[in-house]
């Protein structure tokens, strides 16, 4: 055989491999309609309960994201920053809410020494 022969085997069998493959997946992979209906009739509610609000938190997410991303500072480092920041909110808030239920109860045993 010719060397020129095995050339032309040699290139054929790549474009087959690196074009055919890819073709090939794509051809028997099922698309999402399909896996959605192979789903049990639970999944499939739950699915299509959970579809919008999962969207919502990607788009969210896709948007602090772009958030940090416009920060000087790393993605990393920003994210951290808002972690913080969201941590000791809830713990401001915490504190507040047993302070108000530390005055409630207060009240309540004033108002029940009051009364005796």
């Amino acid at each position: 055989m010719s060397r020129a022969g095995l050339w032309f085997k040699v290139i054929a069998g790549g474009i087959l491999i690196s074009i055919g493959g890819p073709a090939f997946v794509e051809y028997i992979r099922p698309t999402d309609e399909e896996l959605r209906k192979r789903y049990n009739p639970d999944l499939q509610k739950r699915a299509a309960e959970q579809g919008s609000r999962r969207e919502q938190e990607f788009d969210d997410y896709v948007t602090k994201l772009k958030e940090w991303s416009k920060s000087d500072k790393s993605i990393w480092y920003a994210a951290q920053e808002e972690q913080d920041r969201r941590r000791a909110a809830e713990d401001a808030q915490r504190s507040q809410a047993k302070e108000q239920a530390k005055v409630q109860r207060e009240e309540m045993r004033k108002e029940m020494l009051g009364e005796k």
